[in-house]
Formats: C-alpha cells, sequence, structure tokens
C-alpha cells in the first residue's frame, strides 16, 4: 500500500496493528553480527569519505 491509500488515520492504525500481530507471530531472534567495533570502522571510513568530500569541493576552481 502507498500512504495515499489510506482515507483515514483509523485505516493507518488497523493496518500497522494487523502487521505488528503477523510480526510477532512468525519473528525469531537473530544472531547480531554487526559489533560495535564494526560500526567505528564505519563511522570513522565515513567521517573520512565526508572530510575528502569536502575538500574536494573546496578546492575546485569556481565556475
Amino acid at each position: 500500500m502507498a500512504p495515499n491509500d489510506f482515507t483515514d488515520l483509523g485505516q493507518i492504525r488497523d493496518q500497522l496493528r494487523a502487521f505488528e500481530d503477523r510480526y510477532n507471530a512468525t519473528a525469531r531472534p537473530f544472531q547480531w553480527k554487526f559489533t560495535t567495533s564494526d560500526l567505528d570502522d564505519l563511522l570513522t571510513r565515513l567521517d573520512r569519505h565526508t572530510l575528502d568530500r569536502h575538500e574536494e569541493s573546496s578546492a575546485a576552481p569556481a565556475t
């Protein structure tokens, strides 16, 4: 369904509750493998990428 398929908030509420019921009936625990160290590495790479992009745009000649 698309956001515009709902005519009122009650329909949205009902759909969300139905989804929650279906999900809770089938959800299973999983073993999370993304560690805090992995997150630190990812954030460092993103910071470096953002900084590199900023430096490139600052060094580009104005047109």
